[in-house]
């Protein structure tokens, strides 16, 4: 005996509508809101473009913010006639210097807290997870004391050791979680195969890790070339000043020459513009991978 059931359709559910406000939804107000933002927080940026290329007699006189007569001898006077390259090979040597060692050893070290099994291990993890509630001013006279007796006080690796010290929570954290992702049956493979663990964290790892890798990377570099506090109480020869430093001794003058300055700070971003740009797929896709670890 067979019995046939009755399928009734259910209701579907009422389809939402965005919420008005006035008579304009929700969606477009928050469009024009961020888009209001953006155009605020843009138009520094492009004073401080265009003033790069004004004389500064029109940067004092006017606001207006396309130059009447655009010229690249403030650019170039900046580069040459104030020491720039040196500042900039200064901050670009501190910078990658600094990046090369935060990818390097943390990732080893996330491979180890990811992959490995040894005593401690979990302890170990969450003494570098503690270490980002630890604000950075307050380590600051603790290492100006150390390096002073490592006798690298006022010396580029001065600055570099505790960038890399400091990078240490956020890199292990997020590499953790990557290298976390990977499959197991992946290394077991490898394994059976005859691949060590070098072997297999190099060919296997560290290429599914890019994403997460190139987001360290950002995350060390920028900060790195933008910071000032450290680098303004380690450094005292101006030959080892980085570009933050030229850039306040700048402004310290005693006849600010506004063309110059802005010239200055456009060297110094354009550099982070490129790179975020040239990152900007793998830098969303390792803070994606990151949330999901």
């Amino acid at each position: 005996m067979t019995t046939t059931a009755q399928l009734t359709p259910r209701a579907l559910p009422p389809r939402r509508t965005p919420r008005s406000l006035g008579g304009i939804s929700a969606r477009t107000a928050v469009t024009v809101a961020l888009a209001a933002y953006a155009v605020v927080s843009l138009y520094p940026f492009l004073w401080m473009v265009s003033a790069a290329f004004k004389t500064n007699s029109e940067v004092v006189s006017g606001g207006h913010l396309i130059p009447h007569h655009p010229t690249l001898q403030t650019l170039s006077d900046t580069w040459n006639k104030l020491d720039f390259f040196e500042y900039f090979t200064n901050s670009l040597k501190v910078t990658v210097l600094t990046t090369v060692l935060v990818v390097v050893v943390y990732a080893a070290a996330s491979y180890a807290f990811a992959v490995l099994r040894f005593p401690g291990r979990r302890l170990f993890y969450r003494l570098f997870l503690a270490l980002l509630f630890v604000p950075g001013v307050v380590t600051l006279l603790p290492i100006v004391l150390l390096e002073s007796r490592l006798d690298i006080l006022g010396t580029h690796w001065g600055l570099i050791l505790p960038f890399v010290n400091g990078s240490a929570p956020l890199a292990v954290l997020m590499l953790t979680n990557a290298f976390n992702t990977v499959p197991v049956e992946l290394r077991e493979a490898a394994r059976m195969d005859g691949a060590g663990e070098l072997r297999i964290f190099a060919r296997i790892y560290l290429p599914l890790a890019r994403p997460a890798l190139v987001t360290i990377a950002l995350l060390t570099a920028i900060p790195t070339w933008n910071e000032y506090q450290l680098t303004r109480i380690s450094l005292n020869d101006p030959h080892t000043y980085t570009l933050p430093i030229a850039l306040q001794a700048m402004q310290s003058e005693s006849v600010v020459q506004y063309n110059s300055l802005m010239a200055a700070a456009l060297i110094m971003v354009v550099p982070v513009i490129i790179l975020f740009l040239c990152a900007q797929r793998y830098f969303v896709n390792g803070l994606m991978g990151a949330v999901k670890g």
